[in-house]
């Protein structure tokens, strides 16, 4: 088969969040599995120059969107045996940053129109093109409504992947008659609640929809977490399916990961030690093996549950636990965070940013993992702990309730509560914080944890038997 992964951002060239992740690994997870698998996404200013390097100009094309009719260049590159193809526009894509500007509706609607018109311009005529999120969402309204009766793309399937269904490319439906260049009565399918809903246009056009866990596709069902889409959402319920994300297993891998003080495996556990304490160093925390380290690697939001964190934050810290956050996002976390790192000197620190070594001695030198969220799609965050072996502390929603299981019932990798309860949570760090203090107890729970398999193998297994029921081929999983 023939798939072209359709998103706005890719590793190891332009990341934001879990998506680019997702469109790095499981194209290669696919190809490597004997499909032809290609990328697509904006040719941004953003890509660093030794990522650039390589890239192999193909052709140009006009792509019309409404009134318009805008330059597009092609251009392609090779990258671990997944071929690339970056779309050029400097007005829309050679700016400060990859999304929040006035014109995303347009800048957008450009990028999945060119998506399309690419195909008759390379020599890969794909069998599925997998849309991603409201930034590729219109490539499905665009096939249906605009390349339908084209023979070149009269067979084309798509997949549609919902990874968090509060960013739906809600915009004024203004758009719909200045940026899209729908026919009239195709306007209907990207209006919704009285906008231009672009995610609203994919769930009705798709062939397919997904989204990133078992546990959150059930959940889309329910207002709470649907922000709105839950009554079409249930409409289209027989065409969608949660299939759980994977992680990069040979880059997060802490018997080869450069960044750590020391590599180790589930074989030499004794050699997780140094990295706990050259991270205690580093953060200036106290260099002592006797406390509980509990590490968070997040963006600092309620929907990641760091209000329950403030809450509970005295009663956290009356025990004999260390605490170190790594991230970025609301004044009033980051606020929070510095001022108890003031008062707890040597026990709680926090980093306001990004860095990705850093984060990775985080998962290295950490006993637990944090993760209490409101909710969360599918998280990466306790994946990757469980590969380094810190046990993870989350909440049951989403991905978390499918990747966590409580070491209180069978096949447990960690600790988990359900209400989304201050007290609840900090039920779960005592259980740990009990469980740390058996030295024997604990070394299993680690390896239970390290030896948990999040590759991903098994999620493009499931997507590709996905894509051979849309070809009506047979499954060979």
């Amino acid at each position: 088969m023939n798939i072209l992964f359709a998103s706005s951002e890719a590793v190891p060239f332009i990341k934001s969040g879990g998506l680019a992740d997702v469109a790095g690994a499981l194209t290669k997870a696919v190809r490597n599995r004997g499909h032809a698998c290609r990328v697509v996404l904006p040719l941004y200013d953003q890509i660093p120059d030794e990522m650039r390097a390589g890239m192999k100009f193909i052709t140009y094309f006009n792509t019309p969107l409404a009134w318009r009719n805008q330059y597009c260049g092609i251009f392609e590159k090779t990258e671990k045996n997944v071929k690339y193809y970056f779309l050029d526009n400097e007005y829309y894509f050679k700016r400060g940053n990859i999304y929040g500007f006035y014109d995303d509706a347009e800048r957008f609607a450009f990028f999945s129109r060119a998506v399309l018109e690419m195909i008759n311009h390379i020599d890969f005529i794909p069998d599925i093109i997998h849309c991603n999120d409201w930034q590729t969402a219109l490539i499905p309204v665009y096939l249906e409504s605009l390349y339908g009766l084209n023979d070149r793309f009269r067979n084309i399937k798509t997949v549609f992947t919902i990874h968090n269904v509060a960013y739906q490319g809600a915009f004024d439906t203004s758009v719909m008659q200045y940026v899209l260049g729908l026919p009239e009565s195709a306007n209907h399918i990207v209006e919704y609640n009285g906008a231009c809903n672009y995610m609203k246009g994919a769930i009705e056009q798709c062939d397919a929809l997904t989204t990133v866990s078992p546990t959150y596709a059930g959940e889309l069902m329910d207002s709470w977490f649907a922000h709105g889409l839950d009554p079409l959402l249930q409409t289209k319920e027989h065409k969608l399916r949660g299939i759980l994300n994977g992680i990069d297993t040979k880059s997060y891998d802490p018997s080869t990961d450069p960044a750590l003080t020391k590599n180790y495996s589930v074989q030499n556990l004794k050699h997780k030690a140094p990295n706990k304490a050259a991270l205690q160093e580093e953060m200036g925390l106290a260099v002592d093996p006797a406390p509980v380290l509990i590490g968070m690697v997040t963006r600092l939001a309620s929907h990641k549950g760091l209000d329950l964190v403030t809450a509970a934050f005295e009663q956290i810290m009356e025990l004999p636990v260390q605490l170190v956050v790594l991230g970025t996002g609301e004044a009033q976390y980051q606020d929070f965070l510095r001022e108890q790192a003031d008062n707890y000197p040597g026990r709680m620190s926090v980093y306001i940013g990004f860095d990705e070594g850093l984060a990775r001695k985080a998962y290295a030198g950490a006993d637990v993992f944090l993760m209490p969220s409101q909710s969360e799609p599918c998280g990466l965050s306790q994946m990757i702990a469980m590969r380094y072996g810190a046990i993870p502390i989350v909440r049951l929603t989403g991905g978390l309730a499918d990747s966590v299981h409580d070491f209180g019932g069978e096949g447990g990798n960690g600790y988990t509560f359900a209400r989304y309860d201050p007290w609840d949570m900090l039920d779960a760090i005592k259980r740990a914080q009990s469980d740390y203090q058996n030295p024997d107890l604990w070394q299993e729970q680690v390896k239970a944890a390290i030896q948990c398999d999040f590759s991903w193998s098994r999620s493009a297994g499931e997507y590709i038997g996905l894509y051979q029921q849309l070809m009506g081929l047979h499954d060979d999983r």
